[in-house]
């Protein structure tokens, strides 16, 4: 059965490339244009990772992850954000959020594939009850923010 992955993104643009990348990987994609609908889609549906922008109309990524977190199906969730904004405050607010990993826009998408399997393995059962922590890490260097990709959260 194929992993679902909600994706959460105002630009109908954005949200097209991720989910054209994702299905062609064999994910079943469930989109939302803003956090008030992926809150919604969320509880309509078991989704095996959540993949949020940040700014977005009605509700923020960072507000959608705080109230995926309140929920006893996403505790321990994956959930990443990607985004264009690459500002060093704002990913620690993502982490203290319950962010489990960070990219940066325009993405690769192979290392978005990456970064989602990395996530969802990362999510398994078995290594959330040894309550060990594990970091997503992806060193690649965006060319366009000068700083890394993906900041190194870790599954909570």
């Amino acid at each position: 059965m194929a992993k679902r992955v909600l994706t959460v993104d105002d630009s109908a643009s954005s949200r097209a490339m991720v989910s054209f990348t994702l299905r062609r990987a064999g994910y079943e994609v469930v989109e939302a244009e803003d956090g008030v609908e992926g809150l919604e889609r969320a509880t309509e549906q078991h989704i095996d990772l959540v993949l949020t922008d940040q700014n977005m109309p009605r509700m923020d990524g960072l507000t959608l992850i705080k109230s995926l977190r309140q929920m006893p199906t996403y505790r321990k969730a994956p959930i990443l954000v990607l985004t264009s904004e690459p500002c060093d405050d704002l990913k620690t607010r993502g982490r203290e959020a319950g962010a489990t990993g960070w990219m940066v826009k325009p993405f690769d998408p192979q290392r978005l594939l990456t970064l989602v399997k990395q996530a969802i393995g990362l999510a398994s059962p078995s290594l959330l009850k040894s309550g060990r922590k594990h970091h997503l890490i992806d060193n690649r260097v965006s060319p366009a923010h000068n700083g890394l990709a993906a900041a190194p959260f870790a599954v909570r």
